[in-house]
């Protein structure tokens, strides 16, 4: 039993000398809203954005089960390089934390985080980003919104 332990703790970890790739992102002052872009196999990145506290947290929720119970978690929001924002489901983390961390600076409110090829303002009332495209993400403790 130990020795499965071991492997699987082996397993888990980041080779030696494997390089850790930080993620860009950023946090509203507040640090209720954080996004991250997450770069793409071989294709654009993905921004993912996550709220801690929200209005319609459950309502959300609720959106990614399926009418038999089972489903998987609400885990906030996505925007991608060249198509419409979208409420993400998910079974699990959406980086490789063995190769891959996560990086926030704050954001002041009135202030645009550039990440090519998105754009994010920080507002009082929440945060807007968008992608090249024009297609974007507006999220806030009241509301949110995606086109």
């Amino acid at each position: 039993m130990r020795f499965l332990v071991a492997l699987l703790v082996l397993a888990a970890a980041p080779a030696a000398g494997a390089a850790i790739t930080p993620l860009p992102g950023f946090h509203s002052p507040s640090g209720n809203i954080r996004c991250v872009s997450i770069p793409g196999v071989g294709a654009p990145a993905t921004l993912r954005c996550e709220i801690r506290q929200s209005t319609y947290q459950k309502a959300l929720q609720d959106r990614c089960m399926r009418p038999d119970g089972s489903g998987v978690d609400w885990h906030g929001f996505e925007l991608a390089a060249s198509r419409k924002g979208a409420v993400t489901c998910s079974g699990g983390i959406l980086y490789n934390p063995g190769t891959q961390r996560l990086t926030y600076a704050n954001l002041p409110y009135g202030k645009t985080w550039r990440e090519a090829p998105f754009r994010c303002l920080s507002q009082l009332a929440g945060v807007t980003c968008r992608n090249a495209a024009g297609h974007g993400l507006f999220v806030s403790r009241q509301s949110w919104r995606v086109w």
